[in-house]
């Protein structure tokens, strides 16, 4: 068995370190590592950006240049997993600025189409509650949100 941790690779279109600097900004403990080039006689101009290594909040990442071929879909999402309101309010502007896509339910796509989900820590045990008439409350709030209230959705579990 493989002894490192994984480390998720995304695909852009000439912007890896762009995109690299950019979830560096976003995210505590974060910082951009080893940068590769293609070399001569490869499938970009020798000298062209290949990767980028980061590491945001704990997680390696590698962004490759790879061409057009593919793009991000919603299929694949990082989850957030947020204190307070605060840190939900800050994700969400951070994430949405310059191009980015709000979404419902606390889902986004940021503006290198990466989507991610913005969640309070709770989230799941209010809606796996043992009590199903909380649960649904909560589901009923959650379902009409875009970015979460949080103090919303305390109140639907609360039943007030």
């Amino acid at each position: 068995m493989a002894s490192r941790p994984f480390t998720t690779c995304l695909w852009f279109d000439g912007q890896a370190e762009e995109a690299a600097h950019f979830y560096v900004s976003v995210f505590k403990d974060a910082t951009v590592g080893r940068v590769t080039h293609y070399p001569e006689g490869a499938m970009q101009p020798a000298g062209t950006v290949l990767t980028v290594d980061f590491t945001a909040n704990g997680q390696n990442f590698v962004a490759l240049n790879g061409g057009p071929q593919f793009t991000f879909t919603e299929a694949v999402s990082f989850q957030i997993f947020c204190a307070d309101q605060e840190e939900i309010d800050y994700y969400w502007a951070k994430l949405t600025e310059n191009g980015g896509e709000p979404g419902p339910c606390g889902w986004l796509k940021d503006r290198y189409g990466l989507s991610w989900q913005v969640v309070p820590e709770g989230l799941a045990d209010m809606v796996g509650d043992p009590d199903p008439e909380k649960a649904a409350r909560v589901t009923k709030a959650f379902m009409a949100m875009g970015k979460f209230d949080l103090a919303a959705l305390e109140k639907a579990y609360a039943g007030e």
